[in-house]
């Protein structure tokens, strides 16, 4: 199958380690036969939108004959998190990735966007994705599991998100010193995850008209993962598609 569409591109304007300008990745994009792609740099909490300000000039500068255009990618996040920072600007200028200490158990989940700041960047689309466990949680796998399904539920649901990125990638906990995730929450087995899961989470993006991401870099072909694991991945998105879920696939 040869993928003409990448909808999940980050640029050197994001908070990320991403390094490439948009003439860059026009570029990389044609040279791959791509005909239809989105930039869609992070928005964790407010203080990203500068970023987001750079990365839509950059965007309204761009001279392409391929159909480009412009999104975000939020996380959920703690709506504690988005009202702590609020609250001492100051004390979290740095805090580009959100509060990562402290928080009531069970706090709300909420993205850092309003229909107000889709309209004013020219939003076209929004990805969103679970990039973190909770940090107000013991740290168990049973309870990463159930945060998780909790993150892609609320994704799931949410009005202004149009794909969820990459569900169940894991950045955290128990890597090996080689950098590969080995054991928990559910990288020794992704079978550990109820199929009841699955199948709750199949079920909100046909009722909400989400797509779910195929994600490339990060999950199907990372070193992160191992081989064992990206093919019960791959399995896991097959049957997200079987059950009618409609996918789309990011580079990231």
């Amino acid at each position: 199958m040869k993928i003409r569409s990448d909808w999940h591109i980050h640029t050197r304007n994001s908070c990320d380690d991403a390094c490439l300008s948009i003439e860059e990745i026009l570029a990389g994009a044609k040279a791959n036969g791509l005909t239809r792609l989105g930039i869609t740099d992070h928005v964790h909490v407010r203080l990203n939108f500068p970023d987001i300000e750079a990365s839509r000039r950059e965007f309204d500068g761009a001279q392409t004959n391929l159909s480009l255009h412009f999104g975000v990618e939020v996380s959920c996040v703690a709506q504690w998190e988005l009202d702590e920072i609020a609250s001492d600007p100051v004390k979290y200028k740095n805090n580009l990735y959100g509060v990562r200490e402290g928080g009531p158990p069970n706090a709300e989940l909420a993205v850092a966007l309003t229909r107000e700041d889709i309209d004013h960047f020219g939003i076209e689309y929004v990805v969103g994705g679970a990039h973190w466990p909770k940090h107000f949680l013991d740290p168990t796998p049973e309870n990463m599991i159930r945060d998780y399904h909790r993150q892609n539920l609320f994704l799931a649901c949410h009005p202004d998100v149009d794909i969820v990125a990459h569900p169940w990638w894991w950045m955290g906990l128990w890597r090996d010193e080689d950098g590969v995730y080995r054991t928990d929450p559910w990288l020794a087995d992704f079978n550990v995850i109820p199929v009841s899961m699955h199948d709750e989470f199949a079920a909100a993006a046909i009722q909400h008209g989400k797509a779910v991401e195929i994600n490339l870099a990060g999950m199907v072909m990372s070193n992160c993962f191992t081989d064992k694991f990206k093919q019960q991945y791959c399995e896991y998105l097959a049957g997200l598609q079987a059950r009618g879920v409609a996918m789309s696939i990011g580079s990231d």
